[in-house]
């Protein structure tokens, strides 16, 4: 059902400050920061031969990532983004097999401009797990 890794997302405080480390300290490609107001954050892509890693700062007071941020106060690795071919279809599998879609269950327009669902950490070992479809 899943395809490939699509990418890491790491959670920071300081996007630019984080940008900069991949970009000047690892000599990484790193895009422009996008604000994702429906989700809460902002981000910016690095790009890796084999995938990419997302940097995510939260936007605004209710943003999720604020929330990590203040259990995991350095940061770190918040989800894992794995692509499907068919967003409803993973969707509905997995539901039957007792995992839980975290929100409303139905997809969002994500940050690649595709439809995402997340999947409860609790069923996935303890990592949050993001579903794009492609």
């Amino acid at each position: 059902m899943i395809g490939r890794l699509n990418h890491v997302a790491i959670a920071v405080r300081d996007l630019s400050k984080a940008s900069a480390v991949y970009r000047e300290t690892l000599g990484a490609t790193v895009s422009a920061p996008i604000a994702q107001p429906d989700h809460g954050v902002t981000v910016v892509f690095v790009e890796l031969p084999n995938t990419k890693i997302e940097l995510l700062e939260p936007l605004g007071e209710g943003s999720p990532i604020a929330k990590f941020l203040e259990k995991n106060v350095d940061g770190g690795m918040h989800h894992v983004c794995y692509e499907v071919d068919d967003i409803i279809a993973a969707r509905d599998r997995l539901k039957q097999g007792g995992a839980r879609v975290l929100g409303d269950g139905n997809p969002r327009i994500g940050a690649h401009g595709k439809p995402v669902l997340f999947l409860h950490p609790k069923d996935f070992a303890g990592t949050l797990v993001e579903l794009e479809q492609v």
